[in-house]
């Protein structure tokens, strides 16, 4: 099983990115995928999370009608499309795999490297 993100980068506020999370190893679409987010000096959060089956997705509450989460299961891929960022949104973003056939980011077993997001003007 693997995980890898993707996509990160040194962006101005108000601008967007599109975080990608390549999947490997296991059928995504059986799995609750999230994204976390971690900056310096602070814990790890979760920012959005994308049920099994697309059975719902959530989000943080800072974060929501900014970002949104989808997934290609063709591609064995997961998005966090992100826009209107703010420079609190600067942080390592990582995406994981939940339990199988769950709906929810509250337990997850494998993580894949981070991909840092530098929100700056």
């Amino acid at each position: 099983v693997q995980l890898q993100a993707s996509g990160g980068g040194l962006v101005h506020p108000g601008g967007s990115l599109r975080l990608s999370c390549a999947t490997s190893g296991f059928n995504q679409d059986y799995y609750a995928i999230g994204w976390f987010r971690q900056a310096p000096g602070k814990e790890r959060e979760g920012v959005s999370c994308i049920a099994a089956a697309n059975l719902g997705s959530y989000y943080k509450d800072s974060v929501k009608g900014r970002f949104t989460i989808s997934r290609d299961n063709a591609k064995n891929m997961v998005y966090l499309e992100m826009s209107s960022l703010k420079p609190e949104d600067t942080a390592v973003y990582y995406c994981a795999r939940g339990t199988y056939g769950g709906r929810f980011c509250d337990e997850m077993d494998f993580w894949g490297k981070g991909t840092q997001v530098t929100v700056s003007s």
